[in-house]
């Protein structure tokens, strides 16, 4: 069975997103520094990337762009090489090469899915996924890039969660410049 993972980007007040719809302002990306170097090695791995199409739109913006090229080779040469599949009712096609649309019964597409041969899978943002998802069982693992920030508002890793997610922590790594990753699986 393929084995799904959560990696999000999360303030000390447990926000993945700031105030406003698609607002990540507060998360530093670092050009050399010890989190692309994770980033990097991260993609080694070859995993499926998942996510929302919100997610999609802001990746698709980046990733595939001269910029990111520029910024970040490494992480760019991954992000646009790797299988993609993105859960969304309103998407059609993509642009962006190596990626699947799934617009329907995501919750039982995933299961099929993760019960057929291939790479591990990383869902990357998309915070409704990600509740749906742990809700119904279906991630094994969650690692949360902790920024050394509170925003004071945003949108919860969790919002609408409507049980409680036990959750032990397996790992954790701690960065030069505050940031910690810490790794959880479900109990």
């Amino acid at each position: 069975m393929r084995k799904l993972t959560v990696f999000n980007f999360m303030t000390l007040d447990g926000y993945f997103e700031g105030p406003q719809k698609g607002e990540y302002a507060w998360h530093k990306h670092q050009q050399s520094s010890e989190e692309t170097e994770y980033a990097e090695d991260k993609l080694q791995y070859e995993n499926t990337l998942v996510m929302g199409r919100v997610t999609y739109d802001q990746m698709i913006s980046f990733w595939p762009t001269e910029n990111a090229i520029k910024m970040f080779p490494d992480v760019a040469k991954g992000m646009n090489k790797a299988e993609k599949i993105v859960f969304s009712k309103s998407m059609e096609k993509s642009d962006w090469n190596n990626t699947r649309i799934i617009n329907s019964n995501i919750v039982e597409e995933l299961k099929r899915i993760k019960n057929m041969p291939g790479n591990d899978m990383t869902i990357l943002g998309s915070g409704s996924i990600v509740t749906q998802f742990a809700e119904n069982g279906l991630i094994d693992e969650f690692q949360f890039m902790l920024d050394p920030i509170a925003i004071g508002s945003g949108t919860s890793i969790f919002k609408g969660i409507k049980q409680p997610l036990n959750l032990e922590l397996i790992s954790s790594k701690a960065f030069k410049d505050g940031v910690v990753v810490l790794t959880y699986k479900p109990i």
